[in-house]
């Protein structure tokens, strides 16, 4: 499946004025494919030049309450920086090619090109499980709700073909709930070893409502590679269900083993047809995804294509299967088909239509997203900074920062080397009056490795390294140390949005 960010998600911002935050902003996560195998829906997959509105039509606004330079990599020509405190300077300072700050740091070996700071812990998403392969297993609490309803309706089933059960029979349903769901994971840990063969990292495996999901945070680079990795969760499906054929040979039917078998066998086979159907998010629309990728050398076209058909799927699965059970076309005795049966097949038919719809068209949102991440640069996106010391009152930096037609302040020592990043939301809370005498190293965010980036990131890594480190701001540096500026958090969000909004 391939998973958008939620509701933080990047607004695009270098033709409007930045909205001022209070706190701390974080682009939306980069794009996860996930491949998923349930058997059920697989939601499975420069110069920063400032440009800003004027103080007259905003209000007062900081140095850095502007986006740097419009996503094309070209400023906005009808405006210039922002002037703090209500001076109207707009000095692009056009002579000043990178629009670097003065101040000079030591090379810093944790930044280095395409390498974001490490990633955080990331929440759960249900009971931990496990580590197999080092990849958090995870239990979501819908689970336990189809595994109730499996028991439920296994448990009934039982009743029919061994009553000599009695009450007992719903436990031998929960054990077969349980080990067709150990079957599902099964099929997940086939998509997280065939990722992580390729170098693709997985961010976890979560067993919901209709299956599993492998949470696989990068696309595979190639056609070959991406049939692969949908191609191995029905594989080892298929393989499980004549396992437990063969399994089932030996044993007397009628019996507790015999039946559990022949259910694990058929429920493993199913889980291997559904997948396979040619559709997102199905694996069976991977497959289909990669051949028409191969075909037309662009991801994007194999996209829409398998999209489309897993729409069509979903309308077919909706119309088709309460019909297929009604005439009996699935080996049922229409005689024994009640008015419940008739609203159950209704039902399911429903929810896998809807979740079949839905993530194809969550497919093809991610597949835009993709297209779009390498425009997000942060050379291109970073703000001119200027540095000042410690004990420099605000009214003077800002001062400074309006000369020198810049839109963010970098406090540094003596020594040139950066100390903290002054905070824009700290600034808009000062009142004119009162600039004069708060210093600067009052209303400013100690810098920490995680908010140093290089100005070399672009794209995934780029998101990547904001959301390891949420904060307002960040300071961006060339691979020699040297000060490039100051990328705000809300201009990489404003740009994100603007670039999605494009037509592909």
């Amino acid at each position: 499946m391939d998973e958008s960010g939620g509701s933080g998600q990047p607004r695009s911002g270098t033709n409007e004025p930045t909205e001022h935050t209070t706190g701390a902003t974080t682009p939306a996560a980069g794009p996860r494919t996930s491949a998923e195998g349930t058997g059920e829906a697989h939601t499975s997959s420069g110069e920063h030049e400032g440009a800003d509105k004027s103080a007259e039509e905003h209000g007062p606004t900081s140095p850095s309450s502007a986006p740097a330079e419009s996503t094309d990599g070209e400023p906005d020509p009808d405006s210039g920086p922002a002037a703090p405190d209500h001076a109207d300077i707009h000095d692009r300072a056009p002579d000043r090619p990178h629009a670097h700050s003065e101040a000079h740091t030591s090379a810093n070996p944790g930044i280095a090109k395409g390498r974001p700071p490490q990633r955080p812990k990331e929440p759960g998403g249900g009971l931990l499980m496990g580590r197999p392969f080092g990849v958090p297993v995870y239990v979501a609490p819908s689970w336990f709700l189809v595994a109730a309803l499996i028991t439920w309706v296994f448990g009934g089933q039982l009743d029919r073909v061994l009553p000599e059960l009695g009450a007992a029979r719903y436990l031998v349903a929960l054990f077969f709930a349980v080990a067709f769901y150990g079957s599902v994971l099964v099929h997940e840990l086939a998509h997280t070893v065939a990722a992580l063969r390729f170098k693709l990292p997985v961010r976890r495996i979560q067993l919901q409502f209709f299956g599993g999901v492998s949470e696989i945070e990068k696309e595979a680079e190639t056609p070959g590679r991406e049939f692969v990795l949908a191609f191995v969760g029905p594989l080892l499906s298929l393989i499980l269900s004549g396992i437990f054929y063969l399994a089932m040979l030996p044993t007397e039917p009628g019996t507790v083993p015999g039946v559990l078998l022949a259910g694990l066998m058929v429920s493993n086979l199913i889980v291997a047809a559904f997948n396979l159907l040619p559709g997102l998010p199905l694996d069976g629309g991977r497959m289909l995804r990669a051949v028409v990728w191969k075909i037309t050398g662009r991801p994007m076209s194999g996209t829409v294509a398998a999209a489309w058909v897993g729409r069509a799927l979903a309308v077919s699965v909706l119309i088709g299967l309460p019909l297929l059970t009604q005439t009996g076309a699935l080996g049922t005795n229409t005689e024994d088909i009640n008015g419940m049966d008739t609203v159950t097949d209704a039902l399911l038919a429903a929810i896998l239509a809807a979740i079949i719809w839905t993530g194809a068209g969550n497919s093809l949102r991610m597949a835009r997203l993709r297209e779009h991440l390498p425009e997000l640069r942060a050379r291109n996106l970073t703000r001119r900074a200027v540095p000042v010391e410690t004990d420099t009152p605000l009214s003077e930096a800002l001062r400074r920062a309006n000369a020198a037609g810049a839109r963010a302040l970098v406090v540094v020592d003596a020594d040139g080397e950066p100390l903290s990043l002054v905070r824009e939301a700290a600034i808009v809370g000062v009142p004119e009056h009162r600039r004069p005498w708060v210093t600067v190293s009052g209303l400013a965010q100690d810098l920490t490795d995680g908010m140093r980036v290089s100005a070399e990131l672009a794209g995934e890594d780029l998101l990547d390294a904001l959301r390891a480190t949420p904060a307002t701001e960040y300071l961006v540096v060339e691979e020699t140390g040297e000060i490039y500026g100051v990328l705000s958090a809300a201009d990489v969000e404003r740009a994100f949005v603007k670039a999605m909004a494009r037509p592909n």
